[in-house]
């Protein structure tokens, strides 16, 4: 069992001021099976007043209205949970491999997994590269996820400033590198063509271990296998995800996880620096 801190801050200066604004954050650490949050506290500058709530995915945002001209605003949440490592993955020696793709062509299960399913802005694949990976149906489709975790891996090189959080597939296929929610779209993008649900994931990295991507908030996959339920696949380390993620949200591409959104009423130019800090107990 681990007991987890993380600390996650956010400055924003403006060159003029701000004289109206509208926030968005989506970095609470949800409940599930494997993580517990025992608290969280938010403060924010210059008065502002935080409100809770909870969006359309059940994650809980931190919305912020402010009504006072300001040139800076800082933001700051301290969490705290328990972490315990995930459940081996028990796979049934009397399932076989042709039960799990003769699984993904009914109807029930394309209907219950159909936002998963149909792709996004961010993660439609260009007609000429819909072919990129194929997957053996000689193999498992866990097998399949691992050889696909892996070909990601090494198709992306990991490396800052060469891509948006809005910046299209074909872009990051032609210039082969990015960051975690490159790697995270292409990796849902062929999936998805292979008529497997699979979803984005927003969250934290254990920090410590060597891991990308631990200094911001991250991201990975979560494929819907089934007789195995949702499994958690990181391209951008090759992992499988253990208790080493701390997942905040799962959308459909970066949109729906996005943590901050934010509507100003000002001009000029502006600068945001977010970090990220985790640290642990066993």
């Amino acid at each position: 069992m681990y007991n987890y801190t993380i600390k996650y801050s956010c400055v924003n200066t403006y060159e003029n001021p701000v004289f109206e604004s509208f926030w968005q954050y989506i970095v609470t650490p949800q409940n599930n099976s494997t993580q517990e949050l025992s608290s969280g506290v938010f403060s924010v500058s210059n008065d502002a007043v935080i409100e809770k709530s909870i969006n359309g995915y059940n994650f809980e945002t931190a919305r912020i209205h402010t009504k006072k001209p300001f040139e800076s605003l800082t933001f700051e949440a301290v969490f705290k949970l328990t972490k315990t490592k995930d459940n081996p993955l028990k796979i049934d020696p009397k399932y076989k491999i042709e039960d799990g793709y003769k699984a993904l062509k009914e109807l029930d299960f394309q209907v219950d997994y159909e936002a998963f399913l149909n792709t996004t802005e961010l993660t439609t694949l260009p007609k000429e590269q819909v072919s990129l990976f194929d997957f053996d149906t000689s193999k498992s489709i866990l097998d399949n996820l691992k050889r696909l975790n892996n070909w990601v891996h090494k198709y992306i090189v990991f490396k800052a400033g060469e891509t948006t959080t809005e910046t299209l597939l074909e872009t990051v296929i032609e210039k082969k590198k990015g960051l975690s929610p490159d790697f995270t779209h292409l990796l849902c993008a062929i999936a998805r063509v292979n008529k497997i649900p699979a979803r984005y994931v927003s969250g934290y990295l254990h920090q410590g271990d060597g891991l990308l991507g631990d200094s911001q908030m991250c991201a990975w996959v979560e494929v819907l296998v089934p007789n195995l339920g949702w499994i958690g696949l990181d391209p951008v380390n090759n992992l499988l995800t253990d208790h080493n993620y701390i997942k905040v949200a799962h959308g459909r591409d970066y949109k729906d996880c996005e943590p901050l959104k934010q509507l100003l009423f000002s001009y000029g130019e502006k600068t945001s620096k977010c970090v990220v800090e985790v640290t642990y107990e066993q």
